[in-house]
């Protein structure tokens, strides 16, 4: 799987504090592997964003994701609830 990143999505990443980077990182090895990974809450979205989904990262932060096309998959967003405005 290619997994492509927004700009959006750097510059929000850059900002989250060290440990929820960490945890990122390991909530992305196990996507990598299987998006549907019950660990990971995977969820279509709805509304605005019903294109898009989101896995969850720690009770508090998401990453909102599409699949772009068979094995691209582009992250778009990462941040707490604030990410589904």
């Amino acid at each position: 799987m290619k997994i492509y990143y927004s700009s959006k999505f750097e510059r929000e990443y850059k900002k989250l504090p060290r440990n929820i980077k960490l945890l990122a990182e390991e909530k992305e090895i196990i996507f990598r592997k299987n998006p549907a990974d019950p660990r990971l809450k995977t969820h279509k979205l709805h509304g605005h964003l019903k294109s898009y989904w989101s896995f969850g990262i720690n009770n508090n932060y998401r990453v909102i994701f599409e699949f772009a096309e068979k094995g691209v998959v582009w992250f778009h967003s990462i941040g707490g609830h604030s990410v589904y405005q």
